[in-house]
């Protein structure tokens, strides 16, 4: 986002804050038990044969291939706006068929009216700037067909202080502060989802993870 280019050179933030962490990235989110939140969040998804299915901020593809690899019937696209991450995802696809990579934005997403079945989102919403949250959720309901579903993680939700260190150093981030509460449900509900929280734990790298479904009901 525009805020980061002095330190980024990039109108977005890189998924692991800076391109020189980039390399680090897969295996801290190992190390941090991602895995089973990937798990957590398609299991949520309830993916079937025929779908097709869009994450948006893919990154390094971690969640996009896990879908592909678990649920080879689905039609799986991943869109980031970092060709670095970007190279990387295709790296780790090769030899998964139907799945692809795009170059995009959210709040500019390159497909047309209706084209998904279901939408991805997983720790992706707070890199966004909060003027660009609104034209986010507006294209992501856009792009999904009606009754399709966007099912999205990000650090905050019902975080407090009580959640640990690490929320309490959360707490104080310009980035999260537009993830607390009901903020994300709200402004979904505002472009016409229906938007409820499915899940939410404590996790000890960023305080607390919260899983939503946004349905897109006509």
């Amino acid at each position: 986002m525009t805020e980061h280019r002095s330190h980024c050179r990039h109108d977005y933030l890189p998924a692991a804050g800076h391109d020189a962490f980039l390399p680090c990235y897969d295996l801290l989110t190992r190390v941090l038990g991602f895995s089973r939140v990937y798990d957590a969040l398609i299991d949520q998804a309830d993916l079937a044969d025929g779908q097709r299915v869009l994450e948006i901020g893919c990154g390094t593809g971690n969640v996009i291939t896990r879908v592909q690899r678990r649920h080879t019937g689905v039609e799986a696209i991943g869109c980031d706006p970092d060709p670095r991450a970007l190279a990387r995802a295709r790296r780790k696809a090769r030899g998964l068929a139907g799945i692809r990579f795009d170059r995009g934005y959210a709040q500019e997403l390159p497909y047309a009216d209706g084209e998904f079945d279901r939408v991805l989102s997983s720790m992706m919403w707070h890199h966004l700037e909060d003027g660009v949250k609104p034209q986010a959720a507006a294209e992501i309901f856009r792009v999904l067909r009606p009754g399709g579903m966007l099912y999205l993680l990000d650090v905050g939700g019902p975080m407090s202080a009580d959640d640990g260190r690490a929320a309490r150093r959360m707490l104080r981030s310009t980035h999260v502060a537009g993830s607390l509460g009901d903020a994300i449900p709200r402004l979904m509900r505002s472009v016409g989802f229906d938007c409820t929280q499915v899940d939410t734990h404590r996790q000890r790298l960023v305080g607390r993870l919260t899983y939503y479904r946004a349905v897109r009901s006509s």
